[in-house]
Order: C-alpha cells, then structure tokens, then sequence
C-alpha cells in the first residue's frame, strides 16, 4: 500500500516541483537513471526470478514477446504515452496548434495515466507477493520512469489551460488509482501464487520497453561527449542500485 501511494504521489509531485520550476537538465538526468534502473530491475531480477519459478519457460518467453508487442501497439493508439507537443518545438506547427491538440488530450492523458497507474499497482503487488525486495526495486523502477513522464503531462495540461493547483490535483487523484491496482492485485495474487512469475514478465516487458523505445532514443539526441558521459555514468549508479538492493536480499 505504502509503495503504491508513493509511486503515485511521490513521483507526480516531484513532476510538479520539475515542470513549475522547469529544471530541465535534472529532467534529462532523471531519464538516464531511469533507464539503469528499468533495464537492471527487469533483467537482472525480475525474469531471473519469473524463470526460476518453474512456470512453463516458453509461455513466459511467449508472454515477453506479446508484452513488448502489446506496448509497441498501446503506445500506437496512443493509450500509454500521449503526443507531448510544446509550442515552439521546432516542428512547425502554426500557432495555437499545440494548445487545441492539447485542450483535447488533457482528459485523455488523464484516463491514460489513470490506468497505467493502475496496472503499475498491480505490478508492485505481483513483486512483492514474489518477494519484498523486488517490490521495494519495482517501486523505484516505476517512480524512475513516471518523473520524467508525468512532467511531459504536465507541460501538455498546463498548455490545455489547466491552472497549475487543477493540473496537481487531477494528477493526484490519477496517481492514487496506483493503490487500488495495488490492492486488486495483492487480492487477486495471493490467491493464485502461479499467476506471479507471468505478472513479472509482462512487467519486465513493460520496463524494457519504456527504457528502449522511448527513453533510449530521447538520450540519443543529446550526442556530444558532455552529455554522454554523465549519460553513462547515470546508467550505471542505476544498475548499481539495483544490484546492491538484490544483493541484500540474497544476503538476508
């Protein structure tokens, strides 16, 4: 319950305290620590532990294609991430193109991240139903990926014409819908123990995904040396995290 509510509240306020100050270059530092810890949590922990379960390894390499397939396709329909045109984005819109698109796609950014905030609930649920430590990481991993996210939300609901206090609540109230995933999910699992090693791969799917369709190749824009190394070095301590964090929980 804890990690839930502060994945959603946690990650959608510090996405506030960003977007009304716009401390951009922490956003892009944020995006590369991401990656670490997305890539680290799902691959080094996550499926390890799905494949060690026992379940059937072919319908969980199935699931992991159909995941990474089915997010391919979501982000199509535009369900999971949402156009995030700013004015002035080089792109050459005429003027008060970005602000209509925008007026429209408020309400549906908002429905959007309500459920994704939902299934994000029940991913931490199926982890720490498989273990604390994994939930503890699937936490992270999620509040690592949500900041830069929710900040492009915001940018795009400020632009349609939300006031600052109506942008934060509504968020809120989207970002809490993470508990009640959290709630179903621990219901729902714990119940049905076999169901957890399929709930952590089509995480795992998810996580690999985001980090390299959407994070990846936003961190290849940014080409020069002085970007690339701290680029790295941030990939890395996200790594770093995770393996000290599983590394304590294989002590214990």
């Amino acid at each position: 319950m804890l990690t839930t509510a502060i994945s959603g509240v946690f990650s959608i306020s510090a996405a506030a305290l960003f977007s009304f100050s716009l401390l951009s270059k922490l956003v892009d530092r944020m995006v590369s620590l991401s990656v670490g810890i997305l890539l680290a949590t799902s691959l080094l922990h996550a499926l390890p532990e799905a494949f060690e379960s026992g379940a059937d390894t072919h319908a969980l390499f199935a699931l992991l294609l159909a995941g990474l397939l089915g997010f391919f396709l979501l982000e199509k329909f535009a369900i999971l991430r949402h156009s995030h045109h700013h004015e002035d984005d080089g792109h050459g819109h005429e003027h008060g193109h970005d602000a209509k698109e925008a007026g429209a796609a408020g309400w549906m950014i908002l429905v959007g991240d309500s459920l994704h905030n939902f299934t994000d609930g029940i991913l931490i649920a199926a982890a720490f139903l498989a273990d604390p430590h994994l939930g503890i990481l699937t936490g992270l991993a999620i509040i690592a990926h949500e900041i830069p996210q929710e900040i492009g939300d915001f940018i795009v609901l400020l632009n349609a014409g939300f006031s600052r206090k109506r942008a934060y609540a509504y968020n809120i109230i989207s970002g809490l819908t993470a508990v009640v995933g959290g709630l179903v999910g621990y219901f729902m699992l714990d119940r049905s123990q076999e169901w957890i090693p399929y709930v952590l791969v089509f995480a795992s799917s998810g996580f690999i995904y985001i980090a390299v369709s959407d994070l990846m190749p936003q961190m290849q824009r940014r080409a020069s040396m002085r970007e690339t190394i701290p680029q790295i070095v941030l990939i890395a301590l996200g790594v770093a995290i995770v393996l000290f964090l599983t590394g304590h929980a294989h002590a214990h």
